[in-house]
């Protein structure tokens, strides 16, 4: 890159804000926590750039930084999460009986994933952005094996849970 640290950071943090906000949107409680949440990850970033080596993809250590500030932030509060995913549920009525049977389905799916723990979040996260298990584990800290464990326990536990969110359970 050329140019100053500031201005590189800049540059980066503009072309990846999207891993940011997202990050951000899964652990915020409502727009002001989101707010509060994404500038915290950011100063963390700048906190943190100057011990970035080029080692992992940009992308992959803002991933890092901002799971593991959302985390700490949410233990530093001790509160439940709440999710919501609005931009995976479609804004327009559904015209159909199997639209309208597919959003309920989805709105059960994300009810449940508000259920799981932080980890698990993230995971799952990762999972739906279509990461490997490779890069989760360069992200998370969690070794391969362990990741497959884990997101095995996960879909049983989505499982369970949206047969209970269907049922009333």
């Amino acid at each position: 890159m050329t140019g100053t640290a500031e201005q590189d950071f800049l540059q980066l943090v503009n072309q990846n804000q999207g891993i940011i906000r997202k990050v951000c949107h899964l652990y915020g409680r409502n727009d002001a926590d989101k707010e509060d949440l994404y500038q915290e990850v950011i100063i963390q970033l700048w906190r943190a750039f100057g011990s970035f080596r080029g080692e992992a993809k940009f992308s992959t250590w803002m991933y890092r930084i901002a799971l593991n500030t959302a985390i700490s932030n949410l233990r530093k509060q001790s509160r439940k999460v709440t999710l919501s995913f609005p931009e995976f549920i479609p804004k327009e009525e559904a015209d159909t009986e199997e639209e309208k049977l597919k959003e309920e389905k989805l709105k059960e799916m994300y009810a449940a994933i508000s259920r799981l723990t932080e980890v698990e979040k993230a995971i799952v996260m990762l999972y739906l952005e279509d990461k490997s298990y490779e890069e989760m584990e360069e992200i998370l800290g969690i070794s391969n094996g362990t990741l497959r464990v884990k997101m095995n326990r996960i879909k049983d536990k989505l499982r369970t849970l949206t047969k209970a969110e269907y049922h009333g359970a």
